[in-house]
């Protein structure tokens, strides 16, 4: 059976167990996937690490695209992610309608944990900045390096995770509050791209197409994400 290598950010990881499976089904071609956070995925690329297609934050994927690693016109934006909040299951949902009630639940928190390496880390420690809220929620924090920030909430050492809410719903034993308020926010886009150097170029190009599809909206949305 032919085999497509896959390097994806982890925002994709929970609908790509049910549309692999589906892929292979439908056209009999096996897909190799491996999850890392979008910095991580490029920190390998650049170490010239193969594969057949790599999905990424857009901003990634451009960079890459400039570096020559991935064909231009092969890119295609697959779906977006906003950054959401998630408390243990069970546990009062605080209220993160607008920046005020964000700002009072997360300095309400006994720790908030976010990711170092995923793009929504690198948006978490932003908006706190602008918030003025950094010094104390810092001093506090759980720096997730890599991995769902959510597995800190079963674990007990954060009583709030933020990450992609597709993310969050990776982890059993939470529930995502919502998003951060979407005017406090610019949804990441995934996007898909053939690497230059792919060896299974064909299955690739299937796989992108069945990714980009219309047939796929359900699955994307199911797993917190929007087409």
């Amino acid at each position: 059976m032919e085999k497509v290598r896959m390097l994806s950010t982890l925002g994709l990881m929970g609908a790509m167990r049910s549309l692999s499976s589906a892929f292979e089904t439908a056209s009999g071609i096996q897909v190799d996937a491996d999850f890392a956070p979008t910095l991580a995925v490029l920190k390998r690329l650049r170490a010239g690490e193969a594969a057949d297609l790599v999905i990424l934050t857009r901003e990634g994927l451009d960079e890459v695209i400039g570096e020559g690693r991935v064909i231009a016109d092969s890119a295609a934006d697959l779906a977006r992610s906003y950054v959401g909040l998630a408390v243990l299951k069970g546990a009062p949902h605080p209220d993160i309608a607008n920046e005020t009630a964000l700002r009072k639940a997360l300095l309400a928190a006994r720790s908030v944990a976010y990711s170092r390496l995923g793009a929504s880390g690198v948006y978490f420690a932003q908006l706190i900045v602008r918030m003025g809220i950094a010094a104390e929620i810092n001093a506090k924090a759980t720096i997730v390096e890599q991995g769902f920030t959510a597995e800190r909430l079963v674990s007990g050492e954060a009583d709030l995770a933020v990450q992609q809410i597709s993310e969050l719903k990776q982890v059993e034993g939470i529930e995502v509050i919502g998003p951060v308020p979407h005017e406090l926010q610019t949804p990441a886009v995934f996007s898909a791209g053939r690497m230059v150097n792919a060896k299974q170029a064909e299955g690739a190009e299937a796989l992108l197409r069945y990714l980009a599809s219309p047939e796929v909206v359900p699955v994307l949305r199911q797993s917190g994400l929007e087409p």
